[in-house]
């Protein structure tokens, strides 16, 4: 990931990884069994939790990559790899469906918050991003956030967009997105490439 990549971009990556349009049914349907009275603070609770997995991440991302002994280029090359995977995903979404549509009571962190929104890919985005450049971790920040915020307001509208928009046009978009996210993972993957390939001395 080039360390030249824009705050709206980062925010753009990382709100199309957690693909709030594709987790619409299965919120909806985690929600099914718990009191209309609470459900929207369940949700509320939900993603303060995802935001505050994906902040430990952000923050401490760099440090376990050090320890690992990553090279960047390696990391950009392998979320690349990922990303292109979660988006063609989103393109040809499995035939089955609704692995958590029969859970019975109150979600707790799982499946809501991790993975839902804070899933393994969203986690090594803000991973690839605090390791990409350290210095600009404040836009980095900024860009989480407002990525989190956008994906929290269409899951707290999840009710209404789905009645509105109907299940064939959230799975259009979600496809949409899914295009735009391979885009993303290509240009992640070659830029991984060059960087190994030519290395700044």
């Amino acid at each position: 990931m080039e360390s030249s990549m824009s705050t709206v971009s980062a925010g753009m990556l990382l709100f199309l990884i957690m693909d709030p349009l594709g987790n619409i049914p299965l919120f909806l349907a985690l929600l099914r069994n718990v009191r209309p009275e609470r459900r929207r603070l369940v949700l509320v609770r939900e993603m303060i939790i995802a935001l505050v997995v994906l902040f430990v991440f952000l923050f401490g991302g760099q440090y376990l990559l050090h320890v690992l002994q990553l090279k960047q280029e390696s990391v950009g090359i392998a979320g690349g790899i990922v990303l292109f995977l979660i988006g063609v995903r989103m393109i040809f979404p499995p035939k089955e469906g609704g692995v958590f549509g029969d859970s019975q009571g109150e979600p707790f962190i799982v499946p809501m918050a991790i993975p839902g929104v804070a899933g393994p890919s969203a986690m090594a985005a803000v991973m690839l991003l605090a390791n990409s450049n350290p210095g600009r971790t404040v836009d980095w920040s900024v860009a989480l956030f407002v990525a989190w915020l956008a994906t929290a307001v269409i899951l707290l509208s999840s009710t209404y967009l789905y009645r509105w928009l109907g299940s064939s046009v959230l799975t259009a978009i979600e496809r949409l997105m899914g295009m735009l996210l391979v885009a993303l993972s290509v240009q992640m993957f070659l830029d991984g490439v060059v960087a190994y390939l030519h290395p700044v001395r």
